[in-house]
């Protein structure tokens, strides 16, 4: 696979470059080329190494410790990428949507030719670090969501949110089948203006035919993942989403 900066999406390393140095962060001999920016750290003593494409703070970078035979140690706080099933991806985007249980929107979106990461969770909402009982109690304003993360040049975010619209009932404003509540709403979360224009371009063509769209185009809030219990649940279980199927409406 491949590690990926949090931030921006771009490939770092791959799983080839890890190794254990017992250091307690993860760590790596090697980068994918150009991918990597260093520059002094502001303690004058450590090489601080930043993500070339979006100037995304790392970690450092140390030699002269024979870890390997490459003699070259990326230190890496795990908070700043993701691991990624792909050995070959460059570029990725990531796009957040909510629409009824996440379960049933998670399996129909890892689906998709392109996407290699899907991960389940909650945004929309105040409340820090909600867990799953809380979201369903109806109070944070919550929604059960999915952050997607896609290869760029196997798909688009077009693609990703066709299928989003039709993975589910967009019409519906009370929830999604017979999950009833706020947490169970229809919603995209966008990055940017882009990502924005797409969404209601896509609304705006259903609604010429005749859908009475009501999922909500809002910024990226925080995402809270949710339980593991709860990641890849169709996976784990062997089961079929219940109230979730697709729909051809484009």
């Amino acid at each position: 696979g491949t590690y990926i900066c949090r931030q921006c999406g771009h490939a770092l390393f791959r799983s080839s470059h890890k190794f254990l140095s017992s250091c307690g962060w993860p760590s790596f001999d090697d980068e994918i080329e150009g991918a990597i920016l260093r520059k002094p750290d502001s303690d004058g003593r450590r090489t601080e190494i930043l993500c070339q494409q979006c100037d995304g703070h790392l970690g450092h970078v140390f030699s002269g410790e024979y870890l390997t035979s490459k003699n070259l140690r990326h230190c890496v706080n795990s908070c700043s990428v993701d691991f990624v099933r792909s050995d070959s991806v460059i570029d990725t985007e990531e796009a957040i949507v909510a629409g009824g249980c996440f379960w049933g929107v998670e399996a129909l979106l890892k689906s998709l030719p392109g996407v290699i990461l899907t991960e389940v969770g909650y945004t929309g909402g105040s409340l820090e670090n909600p867990d799953y009982k809380q979201v369903c109690g109806k109070q944070t304003g919550h929604l059960e969501a999915v952050r997607v993360v896609f290869d760029k040049s196997l798909c688009s975010y077009e693609d990703v949110v066709k299928m989003f619209f039709e993975c589910h009932d967009p019409t519906q404003a009370d929830g999604q089948g017979n999950d009833r509540g706020p947490q169970y709403l229809s919603a995209v979360f966008v990055y940017n203006e882009q990502q924005r224009e797409i969404t209601n371009q896509l609304i705006l063509q259903l609604s010429k035919g005749g859908l009475d769209v009501v999922t909500k185009v809002m910024p990226v809030n925080v995402f809270w993942p949710a339980e593991i219990e709860h990641q890849s649940y169709y996976e784990k279980t062997g089961g079929q989403p219940y109230c979730h199927a697709r729909v051809k409406r484009f």
